[in-house]
């Protein structure tokens, strides 16, 4: 049954897919505001956040009214069997109440995300991942503990990489080769900092840390690593080469194509129309088909553009949440190991003995690289980087080691990444052909 007739069948049984929501930021209230609507055959049942009157800010901005704040998951049980949905400062309400089905983690955070995977893999919960810098990071080793447990996770939709592989599957489906995949990214510079950053912030209602990391690279880099992790793509050099150009179409000609055809290729459109959205190339060598292609103004080829122009995250995440619970299809999940990682980038200058403040601050940007490229140096991957201490001066522009650092002790996000490189010891170095991965893998 097709996604849209059983969440419509859902919604007339009265049998909707229960959703727990952890984070309620920007991102988190847009998804609430949505699924508030509410989506045919999808109920926001909660919302766990460490600060309440955000969460009982989304609730409110949704329109939901019939809510009650809970401290236990039996409460939290008997709550929304009383058709209420719940509210929580205490995620382990939501990853231990049987009646959830899934969820969404939309915090940005590491630590605590990856905290929050494990109980939901270990409590049978699908999890949405609206968290590039989890997933990036360590998705590998998550997908694998989401199929031992029998769940579903994923990207989502929306975001750029969801958008990416929905389309790239799309063409995959009609006997197209992908060989190239990315979005559109209107500037990139290495150097903002929540200062810079802060008034942008404040007139959108977000936090200057998070749009830090959306202008100098990090999340873009996080978002093409999901990507490439997802399609076996690689990244062409250390930062990709993100040509500028007026229109998205433009990027058939702009990318490497002896790349393309040798690795696959996740790179970015700097400034381009229709300046959001993902784009798709597909190469085509057959003349006869190149002549179809042309007369529906697709261009000369062998290389040709598909994109969508648009990026939803808040509103297309009801298509990941149908698909997971549905039919067990994730969006966008890797297909082994890493392709791709995210290394740490000195934004200036740093001294010994300097703590290193991480994702979207004033001292480091991070950089997508193919992981057999970053484990040759050592790389100090960007999501394990806040709390570490420079042990020694370096410069500016500077690819940080774990040589160069002193790491907290204890985390366990460092844990599953050494989990993660222990069982793919060798960085993926050959390219994988996407047009022969059976669907099945996808």
């Amino acid at each position: 049954m097709n996604v849209d007739t059983a969440l419509q069948e859902r919604e007339h049984t009265g049998h909707p897919i229960r959703v727990g929501m952890v984070g309620a930021g920007a991102t988190g209230r847009a998804i609430a505001l949505q699924l508030g609507t509410p989506v045919p055959g999808i109920r926001l049942a909660a919302i766990a956040n460490r600060t309440i009157a955000h969460a009982e800010r989304a609730f409110r901005e949704a329109g939901i009214t019939n809510w009650l704040r809970v401290c236990s998951a039996r409460e939290a049980e008997s709550a929304i069997a009383r058709g209420l949905s719940v509210l929580t400062d205490d995620p382990t309400v939501l990853t231990h109440c049987d009646a959830i089905d899934l969820l969404v983690e939309v915090t940005g955070s590491v630590e605590p995300a990856a905290q929050l995977a494990l109980q939901a893999f270990e409590r049978g919960k699908h999890l949405v991942l609206v968290n590039a810098e989890l997933d990036s990071f360590i998705g590998p080793i998550l997908k694998v503990k989401a199929d031992q447990a029998g769940v579903v996770v994923t990207h989502t939709d929306g975001d750029e990489p969801g958008v990416a592989m929905t389309l790239l599957r799309y063409l995959r489906s009609l006997g197209l080769r992908p060989v190239a995949a990315g979005n559109v990214k209107g500037m990139v510079d290495y150097y903002r900092n929540p200062d810079t950053q802060r008034a942008f912030a404040e007139k959108n209602d977000q936090d200057a840390r998070k749009v830090t990391s959306f202008a100098d690279s990090t999340k873009l880099s996080m978002e093409a690593t999901v990507l490439a992790n997802a399609t076996g793509f690689h990244a062409g050099r250390r930062g990709m080469y993100g040509p500028a150009c007026k229109d998205v179409r433009e990027m058939a000609n702009l990318l490497p194509h002896d790349q393309m055809l040798s690795t696959g290729l996740v790179d970015y459109a700097l400034g381009a129309a229709p300046y959001t959205g993902a784009f798709v190339i597909v190469h085509e060598d057959s003349a006869l088909k190149k002549v179809q292609l042309a007369y529906y103004k697709l261009g000369d080829g062998p290389f040709y553009v598909f994109y969508t122009p648009f990026h939803l995250p808040h509103i297309q995440i009801a298509s990941t949440i149908g698909r997971a619970v549905i039919h067990r299809d994730p969006t966008v999940a890797p297909m082994a190991g890493p392709v791709c990682e995210v290394v740490t980038v000195c934004k200036r200058d740093l001294k010994a003995g300097e703590p290193i403040d991480g994702i979207g601050g004033f001292c480091v940007y991070g950089l997508i690289d193919n992981s057999a490229a970053a484990r040759a140096i050592g790389a100090l991957p960007i999501a394990l980087s806040q709390g570490c201490v420079m042990r020694h001066d370096v410069s500016k522009d500077h690819v940080l080691s774990f040589a160069d650092v002193m790491a907290p002790t204890g985390r366990l996000t460092e844990a599953l990444w050494r989990e993660q490189t222990t069982r793919w010891p060798n960085a993926t170095s050959q390219s994988v052909d996407l047009f022969s991965v059976p669907v099945a893998n996808l």
